[in-house]
């Protein structure tokens, strides 16, 4: 009886042993550390070396053994002859994902055109990686009433998805968006999507959200809101200034052969940034600076009451506890 009894009880520690995850087994889930390359707002079609600027980002992300890759949309626009500025994204060796972008649709293309150009399978995803999970929404849905310009909403049935998505996962949780969930010029119901954030963090008690990461705006920028920061990563290539403000930044032959530069003021050389998550939350953002092509946005009398602070060719190194 004895022995029987300490086999039950040594068998019932054996049990509580592995169920309660007191050995190591229980940290394949755990979150660990995880580097990807992030960049936004190329625009393939709006300057001309921007084949070069993006072989710039894969090379260097391919060297530094980047987890994976990410662009925050406006890259580019499915035409046949931009094929090989699709293969040079693909020549990174691990996986890389789109975010659709606003622009993705000029030129008459459907979203679902574009979608299958990039091999994109849903206009918005997640996946799991290194004990992380990544969420991609589209910023790019139509209300009704339409909006003026561009669509930038999130319908009910994408919240919907993303409270699900989020609730079926115990890991923390990182965004990547093409309009901002922070700024007056992001999705229209910025704060609808905010609030499903913010109380997926209240239902687990924990900062389960660490960050939303969005390109759009062309800015340099970081915020937290509630526990949850939000980031402003700077476009590769330039920052638009528009019709009232356009003027040569390079030369004649290059303006007549890509009419839009002239709209913008150009970055020197590509921004881009390398974001370590560690398995505590903190992100570690490591940017570049570099500097204006021609006159600055300030240099030509360019002002905007909002976020003339956030104007600037760099992304800000940062760490975000």
């Amino acid at each position: 009886m004895i022995k029987r009894r300490s086999s039950i009880f040594l068998l019932g520690i054996i049990v509580f042993v592995f169920s309660s995850g007191f050995f190591s087994c229980k940290n394949a889930q755990e979150s660990k550390e995880i580097t990807f390359g992030i960049c936004a707002d190329v625009h393939k079609d709006i300057m001309h070396d921007a084949d070069a600027r993006l072989q710039i980002f894969v090379e260097a992300m391919n060297n530094r053994h980047a987890d994976f890759i990410i662009e925050l949309g406006d890259f580019g626009l499915p035409f046949e002859y931009n094929r090989s500025f699709l293969d040079i994204w693909n020549s990174f060796t691990g996986p890389a994902y789109f975010v659709l972008g606003n622009h993705e649709m000029d030129g008459g293309f459907t979203k679902e055109q574009t979608m299958e150009y990039w091999g994109m399978e849903f206009p918005y995803y997640s996946f799991d990686m290194n004990g992380f999970h990544f969420i991609v929404l589209d910023g790019n849905e139509k209300k009704d009433p339409p909006q003026e310009g561009y669509p930038h909403f999130i319908s009910e049935v994408q919240q919907e998805w993303l409270k699900d998505d989020l609730e079926s996962t115990s890991l923390p949780c990182i965004l990547f968006l093409h309009q901002s969930l922070e700024d007056n010029w992001g999705v229209e119901n910025r704060e609808d999507v905010r609030k499903v954030l913010e109380n997926e963090n209240k239902r687990v008690g924990k900062r389960k959200i660490l960050a939303c990461f969005n390109g759009h705006s062309h800015l340099d920028w970081a915020e937290k809101i509630n526990g949850i920061w939000y980031v402003e990563v700077n476009s590769m290539s330039y920052f638009w200034v528009g019709g009232e403000h356009k003027h040569m930044s390079y030369n004649e032959e290059i303006d007549r052969n890509f009419p839009w530069i002239k709209y913008t003021c150009p970055y020197k050389d590509p921004l881009f940034a390398t974001v370590t998550v560690y398995g505590d939350g903190t992100i570690k953002i490591k940017g570049l600076k570099t500097e204006w092509v021609g006159p600055s946005p300030s240099e030509i009398a360019y002002t905007n009451e909002f976020y003339m602070d956030r104007i600037s060719p760099a992304i800000s190194d940062r760490v975000l506890k």
